[in-house]
């Protein structure tokens, strides 16, 4: 049974409870642990975006975060070396994420205009393979070693 975690602001909580809920009915396969928040009362985003992509490195998992916008809580998981964060608000950019980047937390924003197509961007992460050619391999190579 494949890994994932999740986690949210008080941006994000409404949000992350449709996903887990989605997840739940559509991806069997998928153990979800929920690290935070558990309430829609105002907390600091960086806490969650950091224990999800701490818990996704150590673990060879993967992730999903979610603030109001994504930019914030994508920007606290990206600090963690080995995490590579990718914000989506479309399907296009959930599957270029996996695919060139090896993207494995994805970060949603619960307040945006683009979030109607949340299921979908959701589903694309979640079934796009990386792909292994050797340019993004390298490139993968190169992110990595910038360090957090």
């Amino acid at each position: 049974m494949k890994k994932l975690f999740i986690g949210s602001d008080h941006g994000g909580f409404e949000l992350k409870q449709k996903v887990k809920a989605y997840l739940a009915e559509n991806f069997s396969d998928i153990e979800v642990e929920d690290l935070g928040c558990d309430s829609t009362d105002s907390v600091d985003y960086p806490r969650f975006g950091t224990a999800v992509a701490e818990a996704v490195v150590e673990n060879s998992a993967q992730g999903i975060v979610i603030c109001g916008s994504g930019v914030g809580i994508s920007i606290a998981a990206n600090r963690v070396a080995g995490c590579r964060a990718v914000l989506a608000n479309s399907v296009e950019l959930a599957t270029l994420g996996r695919q060139h980047n090896g993207a494995n937390v994805l970060a949603m924003g619960g307040r945006t205009q683009f979030i109607d197509n949340w299921q979908a961007i959701v589903k694309a992460f979640l079934t796009t393979e990386t792909d292994m050619a050797e340019r993004h391999v390298k490139r993968r190579c190169l992110l990595d070693c910038c360090g957090a």
